[in-house]
């Protein structure tokens, strides 16, 4: 349970929760399964406090530093994290369904198994973040920086990933299932055995992509440059896009 003293706090807004902040330096906030639907907290410094379980629902958290963060199970549907901080956060298995999350800084954090249904991650930075078995159906990440991300095992069915940067990036097994990846930069991205059936990779560059046993049935691969990509088991491919 979240600790009163700190949960009262927060709840009277953003200034007077970062000037206690300010005067309680060594304290770790503990706001565990806090319930914080729709509160406003707009620049909200939050480094390293234990949010675990809290209800966040549809809460304004724009350009909130929650840098290490505990965020685990966590429900942030519909929430505001524009320019958030969220590097190297703790966010397994949280609720993100339609979340904004436009440019918001994620660098290595840990998304294993959240829920970004329909969330905007447009311009986010996610290098070095663990995505693995995420749903991120339908959600934007066009021109996100997803340079050495994991997303081994993720639902990106119908995800819109134009323009962005997956160089080395972790596909392994990925459902990218009708995505949108024009112009998205794939360079030795790990695509094994992912499913890209009806995904768009025009002009895409997979140049050393490992394409090991991932399916194109219905890829449209027109301008997608190829040079010195492990084609191996890749099925469906029209033998003209090779």
């Amino acid at each position: 349970m979240a600790e009163r003293e700190h949960l009262a706090v927060l709840r009277q807004g953003m200034a007077a929760w970062n000037a206690w902040r300010i005067d309680n330096p060594d304290i770790r906030p503990d706001l565990r399964g806090a319930l914080l639907t729709d509160v406003q907290l707009a620049g909200v410094y939050l480094p390293e406090a234990d949010l675990a379980e809290a209800n966040l629902a549809k809460a304004n958290l724009a350009k909130a530093d929650l840098a290490k963060a505990l965020l685990a199970g966590a429900k942030l549907p519909e929430a505001d994290l524009t320019h958030a901080h969220l590097t190297k956060a703790d966010l397994r298995n949280v609720n993100l369904r339609g979340a904004n999350l436009t440019e918001a800084e994620l660098t290595w954090a840990d998304l294993r198994g959240a829920e970004l249904c329909d969330a905007n991650l447009a311009g986010a930075n996610l290098r070095r973040a663990d995505l693995r078995r995420a749903d991120l159906r339908d959600a934007s990440l066009a021109e996100a920086d997803l340079r050495g991300a994991s997303l081994a095992g993720a639902n990106l069915g119908g995800a819109n990933l134009t323009k962005a940067n997956l160089d080395k990036t972790d596909l392994a097994g990925a459902d990218l299932t009708g995505a949108n990846m024009c112009n998205a930069n794939l360079r030795k991205a790990n695509l094994s055995n992912a499913n890209l059936s009806g995904a768009r990779l025009t002009k895409a560059d997979l140049t050393q992509a490992n394409l090991d046993g991932a399916d194109f049935l219905g890829a449209d691969l027109h301008g997608a440059n190829l040079v010195a990509a492990k084609l191996g088991q890749a099925l469906n491919m029209d033998k003209s896009e090779k």
